[in-house]
């Protein structure tokens, strides 16, 4: 990169500064730029704009909705002026701890090195430094009034403006600030805003240390009893939503028998007239009398709904007097606002979400964490926005209609899990928490998706694939190898002696039976496309286009008309 592109901020930084390249003192050379005295202790949000409140919860699991709402824009129409402020880069850094200096030395060599080997050297030192620095921000997110430039970083990993092209700025210029949709996907920053109020829990890969009581001040026994009420409230909430969608369901059932039955008695006792013997009425015609047998019927149904509509209703009321009362508590001791931002929850939160980034990368792949044209090669819907993504999740569940279904007494629930976009190079999303620990029933689960991929669509496949076999590994529990999809893929692999990771093997062919088998492009082998059929079908209008195409197909579907009219599935 030469003087012309550089950034006039650090083109100015540079032209003071006398630090040379083996410097690594702390000390500020006469001259040179100062963290300290350059940088404005007023943070103005660039803005200018609070923002708005949302009108649903994100952490609120909607048993009743069965799919996304359709994506209406994916950028806004205008452009905001946040990437235009000169003082971007300043703003970016001022307040940070000490990597702060650290980031703006090395970027700066970084940007003007012409020597390859040297460049390679302070790219790979900036990645350290560069996480250091994110480290220190990631307690400030719950920050209402934090700067726009702080959050850009955090977001989407942009720390110097003139590293976009034209057209990559105004893209990003557009892009939706505010979740619009309430849907579970988060950028880093929101996730660290959730975090740090409480309204989310650690990753279950962060096993907090258990500190003894009487070590503790009052006010952390207090917090500390206050998280774990909101444990008991999380881990009870989903036996709460699960009973009260039974009875809702067993509710519903025991309308639709009585409007039947209703209308059969109302059939029952209609009778017809007598011409010339009025006002005497005929007798029951032998529809009428067929009547009996269907109304006795009704009857058996009604009776059977009631005895599964009362037990319905007691694990209800249970479950609310549990609920209310573990609310009370938490209300009696001010409620969920007295949790404070803990500091040490966002460290380790922090350094899950670090690892969770570097795996989408991989060990060969870019780690480079700041956004550069050099390495952005996204197209617009191509990148992993918050729409773009929603938009990929829509696409997959046309597909694959049961991939966010949990199983629990034989309901499906539909929960969509938590997906975090971190701003990475990487292909390849994952899950790392197919569930919370604390509520198996109706927690969301927790995907990881890279923001610059080279295909978005393989890697959302890839993350939604991981939580399909680990969902389905935890409901078969000891049995997964043997019940289930994972058991019989599991056999499929061994009888074919493969070698590998079972789970990357399953990911692949996942990723064949969603964008090639769907299409009716057979590229599976046998067994596998039986096991996926059967375990993780297409939509009924699908199979039907399906088997047009196909005899492969068509042999499939009237497999499941003769389990249809035996066992059923």
């Amino acid at each position: 990169m030469n003087d012309a592109e550089l950034d006039p901020e650090i083109a100015a930084l540079l032209s003071n500064a006398q630090t040379s390249v083996e410097d690594e003192q702390v000390k500020e050379p006469a001259g040179a730029f100062s963290f300290r005295k350059g940088f404005s202790k007023k943070n103005v949000n660039i803005t200018g704009e609070e923002p708005r409140q949302r009108t649903a919860s994100i952490h609120e699991v909607d048993l009743s909705k069965t799919s996304f709402n359709p994506i209406t824009k994916l950028t806004n129409d205008t452009s905001s002026q946040i990437y235009d402020d000169p003082k971007y880069y300043k703003v970016c850094l001022t307040g940070e701890n000490a990597s702060a200096q650290r980031v703006h030395q090395i970027l700066s060599k970084y940007l003007t090195c012409t020597d390859p080997k040297d460049r390679a050297v302070y790219r790979q030192q900036i990645v350290t430094c560069y996480w250091e620095l994110l480290r220190g921000m990631a307690s400030k997110m719950a920050d209402s009034n934090l700067p726009m430039p702080k959050r850009m970083l955090m977001r989407y990993g942009v720390i110097l403006p003139s590293l976009f092209k034209p057209e990559q700025k105004d893209f990003f210029s557009k892009m939706i600030f505010k979740n619009e949709y309430a849907e579970p996907v988060l950028y880093v920053d929101e996730w660290f805003k959730e975090i740090s109020t409480g309204k989310m829990t650690n990753s279950a890969t962060d096993e907090k240390k258990q500190v003894k009581l009487s070590s503790m001040t009052a006010e952390q026994q207090m917090s500390a009893e206050q998280s774990r009420l909101m444990q008991l409230q999380s881990k009870n909430s989903g036996k709460l939503q699960s009973s009260e969608n039974l009875l809702n369901i067993k509710e519903n059932e025991r309308a639709m028998i009585e409007t039947e039955l209703k209308g059969r008695i109302d059939s029952l006792c209609d009778h017809m007239p007598i011409m010339g013997l009025e006002p005497h009425k005929s007798a029951m015609t032998e529809v009428q009398r067929k009547l009996f047998s269907e109304i006795t019927d009704l009857l058996h149904r009604l009776s059977k709904n009631d005895k599964e509509l009362s037990k319905a209703l007691n694990e209800f009321q249970e479950a609310k007097g549990t609920f209310d009362s573990v609310k009370n508590k938490i209300e009696a001791n001010g409620g969920s606002e007295v949790i404070q931002a803990d500091a040490e929850a966002i460290r380790t939160e922090f350094d899950t979400i670090r690892q969770m980034a570097k795996m989408t990368i991989g060990r060969r792949g870019n780690q480079f964490p700041i956004f550069t044209r050099e390495f952005y090669h996204c197209t617009e819907k191509g990148t992993g926005t918050r729409e773009n993504v929603i938009e990929v999740l829509r696409w997959v569940e046309s597909i694959d209609p049961g991939v966010f279904h949990r199983i629990h007494k034989n309901m499906p629930n539909r929960i969509v899990p938590y997906v975090l976009l971190v701003p990475t190079y990487g292909d390849r999303g994952f899950c790392w928490e197919p569930f919370d620990r604390y509520n198996r029933v109706t927690s969301r689960g927790r995907i990881i998706i890279p923001m610059y991929p080279r295909d978005l669509k393989i890697a959302v496949l890839t993350a939604v694939a991981d939580l399909r076999w680990q969902v389905a590994k935890e409901k078969a529990s000891y049995y997964w190898m043997e019940e289930g999809l994972t058991g019989q893929y599991y056999q499929h692999v061994e009888q074919l002696k493969l070698k590998g990771d079972l789970k990357e093997f399953f990911i692949e062919d996942y990723i064949l039976w969603m964008t090639k088998e769907s299409e009716g492009v057979q590229r599976l082998d046998k067994d596998v496309r039986g096991i996926f059929w059967r375990n993780m079908p297409f939509p009924k209008e699908r199979k039907e286009e399906l088997r047009k195409r196909s005899l492969v197909y068509d042999e499939l579907c009237k497999k499941d008309a003769n389990r249809e009219m035996s066992d059923g599935y």
